[in-house]
């Protein structure tokens, strides 16, 4: 069978991640050192699509890391509405593969005329973002050609996760992230066989996750819908259980992304208990009874285990993709670059 282009930039996102932490360290580094500098009061993130879930992710490792609250703006408040926001004691993260998005750009550059430290994450360090940016952390993911971004969301969550380690000057989450590609490489292998198979049939389900996992959760969602054509919606498990379990029935399938962190127990609770009423429950903890454990590669750190969940979910997704009859690199109605205003 063909190798797609997809299952091929998985493969690559250990080297990838590694490429980042080696050349990207000193822009890293930098741009920490300017945030202490500044101080911010609170960072606003800037992101449409899969680096949207990269900023969800990011929320949670700032506020849990820095305990600085983060908070998620939409980029029309200044291309379509040209609100003027008040953003003078912000550190502003923009986050985009291309860097090309209008709306993106405009409101980046907004927030830096507002007295915002702006920080761009971009595959493109040439780009508009990048110029619109005081600072610019270049993901170094290499070209990645299949539309479904893999390696680029990877790449932009470790690029942002290093600079909040650096900022904190957080010793355990920068070891964590040091050994992230064997890890990684580790995750590209897990057997989620189990999973696939069922997902080869199925129509819709469910994902859900809590504080950094249930970004990962979205994300999941995300690709199911772009690459398999499967519709899945993402709820955190502190909700799932006020309302949409009302439609889970009798092999419902329902993923649940649990890393080893306080939340782990909490998660494997909702998870048993959708187990229990009836739902076909897939979940990354050994803690489960009832519910069907995935393997989990851990990464000794509670911010660095839902990158290499994402990973082992990527490998996955690809082969549930063909397995359907779909070509993963090319989801109809999809381009590579959306640019939005």
């Amino acid at each position: 069978m063909t190798t797609s282009l997809m299952q091929r930039e998985v493969r690559e996102i250990p080297e990838a991640v590694a490429r980042l932490l080696d050349r990207g360290g000193p822009a890293i580094r930098k741009a920490a050192q300017a945030a202490r500098d500044r101080d911010p009061a609170f960072i606003a993130t800037v992101a449409r699509g899969s680096s949207d879930h990269a900023c969800s992710y990011l929320k949670y490792a700032a506020e849990l890391t820095l305990g600085l609250p983060v908070a998620s703006i939409g980029p029309s408040v200044a291309s379509i509405y040209g609100a003027k926001l008040k953003l003078g004691g912000a550190l502003c993260l923009a986050v985009s593969q291309s860097g090309k998005s209008p709306d993106i750009v405009e409101l980046t550059r907004a927030a830096r005329a507002a007295g915002a430290l702006a920080v761009a994450v971009t595959n493109d360090p040439a780009s508009p973002l990048a110029l619109a940016a005081e600072a610019v952390l270049d993901i170094h993911a290499g070209p990645e050609l299949s539309v479904a971004a893999t390696k680029t969301f990877v790449t932009s969550a470790v690029a942002g996760l290093a600079l909040i380690a650096e900022w904190a000057g957080d010793a355990p989450l920068l070891a964590a992230i040091a050994a992230l590609p064997d890890r990684l490489e580790a995750a590209t292998r897990a057997d989620w066989s189990p999973l696939a198979d069922v997902m080869c049939e199925v129509g819709s389900l469910y994902t859900i996750g809590r504080g950094p996992s249930f970004a990962i959760s979205g994300e999941a969602a995300l690709k199911f819908k772009e690459t398999c054509r499967i519709h899945a919606e993402s709820y955190s498990s502190a909700e799932v259980l006020h309302g949409p379990v009302s439609i889970v029935e009798d092999d419902f399938p329902v993923l649940a992304f649990a890393a080893a962190d306080a939340a782990e127990t909490a998660v494997v609770e909702i998870a048993e208990a959708m187990a229990g009423k009836g739902a076909r429950v897939f979940v990354t903890s050994g803690l489960v009874r009832r519910a069907t454990a995935l393997p989990a590669v851990r990464t000794n750190h509670p911010l660095t285990d839902p990158l290499a969940l994402i990973v082992s979910f990527y490998a996955m997704v690809e082969a549930v993709a063909r397995a359907r009859g779909i070509d993963p690199d090319t989801p109809r109605h999809l381009k590579k670059v959306t640019e939005t205003i």
